[in-house]
């Protein structure tokens, strides 16, 4: 899963026939995906010709027949029923979105689209991965180089020559100071601010409102002002089979 430059996904759909547009299924069904259909009827608006045609859910997890108006139509296996369709993962947990990436990647990976928000100021020398998000108000200033499947929520903030991993969320208002790196799947809490220099560990954890002053390890929750280790977990915690156990590790998150 390799980056590329956000200037490809800025216009989604503008260089295509004016008979075409790009359709588009969001996989997830809750308060991310509901913001990542604005997003789309956003770009819309502002001229990209795209449509986001219906909601897809894993099996096993609640299934609402619709949401927004739109259908849900099935979980990934219904991306073979329709080959032109693409996808978008908007799941807030980094961890689900890295197990349902890891299933499209193995049979849909050309399909993948990245989306960037038409008032997200993303700068010329910023490099965005597969399938990441820009959501409305986000700023990336300069020299800044994200995985795959990142999210960047409404209003956050990274700093110049910033490094953020695959399947990282940054939430709403959050700060990263220049030159950090965050670590792949770590969760940056809403309001949360990373001090420039100090560097995250892979599946961390920061809580909401939080100040980070000093480095995190892997595998680490921390919360306060400043920032406070209050639990480490085991390597490979986000692969555990339990969905219930894996989503109260981000409680408090958002």
């Amino acid at each position: 899963m390799h980056g590329h430059d956000r200037r490809q996904d800025a216009e989604l759909g503008g260089e295509q026939p004016a008979s075409a547009a790009t359709r588009i299924v969001i996989y997830g069904a809750g308060g991310v995906a509901r913001e990542t259909l604005q997003l789309i009827k956003d770009l819309a608006a502002a001229g990209a010709r795209i449509v986001c045609t219906g909601f897809l859910v894993d099996t096993g997890f609640y299934r609402p027949e619709s949401v927004a108006n739109l259908r849900v139509l099935g979980d990934a296996d219904w991306l073979r029923i329709d080959e032109e369709v693409a996808v978008v993962i908007a799941v807030g947990s980094p961890a689900a979105r890295r197990r349902i990436a890891e299933r499209i990647q193995q049979n849909f990976s050309d399909r993948v689209v990245t989306l960037i928000h038409p008032r997200a100021t993303i700068g010329d020398t910023v490099t965005i991965g597969t399938g990441a998000i820009a959501y409305a108000g986000c700023v990336a200033t300069a020299d800044i180089s994200t995985g795959a499947y990142v999210q960047l929520h409404v209003s956050c903030a990274i700093g110049h020559d910033v490094t953020i991993g695959s399947f990282v969320t940054i939430a709403p208002g959050a700060n990263i100071g220049g030159w950090a790196e965050i670590g792949e799947g770590t969760l940056v809490g809403s309001g949360a601010v990373v001090l420039p220099r100090r560097k995250i560990g892979h599946w961390s954890v920061i809580g909401a409102g939080s100040v980070v002053t000093t480095d995190v390890p892997e595998n680490t929750t921390v919360a306060g002002a400043p920032a406070r280790i209050v639990a480490q977990r085991g390597p490979g915690w986000h692969l555990d089979s339990d969905h219930d156990l894996i989503e109260q590790v981000y409680t408090g998150g958002f």
